[in-house]
């Protein structure tokens, strides 16, 4: 056997291609405005400064992924939008304890590095950094081949969130008779695309030949980051809920003290297009409320008193709109009413 020919990259890893990738993401981020005085990418570990405005500091640190979501952006060829639902994913979920993020890194996970391929995915993570006010400190892209077949990834989002010990958002701050608000989500966001996937097949329906769904599939989450901080400031929150998997029921039950229910009632909600359209292919109402947002990407629990304050905050498309209320109980989510199909 020649040995000359036992290398790492005839194994199906190619250093100079993941080197190449480095170097375009860190000259990407020295276009930036505000360069670091310490630069992380490329190094072994990300140093941060942490913030001299926020007095006694408390970490709130947030992972998650885009789930299969990854396939359709396969499928389709599209890939310079799944980057921000990564981002999304992780800071829409810091921002429930009432922290603002500030740092994420991502993890990249591919059976063969292609820069085309990369650089679109990493353009999507720049821009949900950039939405989100959240600076890329690291990440690593990894190689590994026999591990995913062709053409297949991986990704994973890691962030962290600081906030000042007397304005974490706790339980405790959410009262009887306090509302509860929806803000609109952008679309299904990540969650519950496996099922899509499954009716998709089901169906025997071509997204690549359906000009609706080819669009409406990858819309990225949107990021709620700077309207909720900003309310944060003015105080004018008392809970919050990311409504990712699980619906409405699970991720409100989450933020509730132990002796208060949510209330909601199913005729405010504003139904879109594409929950209609899965909902008509066959899937019932429970198990939508289960697996989809269903048109609600967030909640707030609020002082009635607050909602116009709270309104002006948000773009008319994400306007938030009462959907049910506070009351006694033990930590329950009631549902009332049916939603208009």
């Amino acid at each position: 056997m020649n040995k000359s020919k036992l290398t790492y990259e005839k194994s199906g890893v190619n250093i100079k291609a993941a080197d190449k990738f480095v170097k375009y993401i860190s000259s990407n981020l020295n276009k930036l405005k505000k360069r670091r005085k310490l630069a992380n990418i490329g190094g072994f570990g990300a140093i941060s400064k942490i913030p001299d405005e926020i007095k006694k500091p408390y970490m709130v640190t947030s992972t998650d992924g885009v789930g299969t979501k990854i396939e359709l952006a396969n499928e389709l060829r599209k890939f310079d939008t799944i980057g921000i639902d990564l981002v999304a994913m992780c800071v829409n979920d810091i921002i429930v304890q009432g922290a603002k993020p500030y740092y994420f890194l991502d993890y990249i996970s591919i059976n063969k590095v292609k820069l085309k391929k990369l650089k679109s995915i990493m353009k999507g993570i720049l821009k949900g950094c950039k939405i989100s006010k959240c600076e890329l400190v690291g990440g690593e892209t990894a190689e590994m081949p026999g591990t995913y077949s062709s053409e297949k990834f991986d990704l994973a989002g890691f962030a962290v969130g600081l906030v000042s010990k007397n304005k974490i958002l706790k339980k405790e701050k959410i009262k009887k008779n306090n509302i509860i608000l929806a803000i609109p989500s952008s679309g299904l966001h990540s969650n519950g695309f496996s099922l899509v996937r499954y009716i998709l097949k089901k169906k025997r329906i071509n997204i690549k030949k359906n000009l609706y769904l080819k669009k409406e599939l990858l819309i990225p989450t949107k990021i709620y980051v700077n309207e909720v901080v900003k309310l944060f400031k003015k105080d004018l929150i008392n809970g919050c809920a990311n409504i990712t998997g699980g619906g409405l029921k699970d991720n409100l039950s989450r933020v509730l003290p132990n002796n208060l229910d949510a209330e909601l009632n199913l005729n405010n909600i504003k139904i879109t297009k594409i929950f209609k359209f899965l909902k008509n292919l066959g899937v019932n109402e429970k198990e939508m409320l289960k697996t989809f947002n269903c048109g609600v990407g967030f909640c707030l629990i609020v002082n009635s008193k607050n909602l116009n304050k709270i309104k002006k905050i948000f773009p008319n498309k994400y306007k938030p709109y009462v959907i049910g209320k506070i009351i006694k109980g033990k930590k329950q989510v009631r549902m009332n009413g049916k939603i208009s199909w």
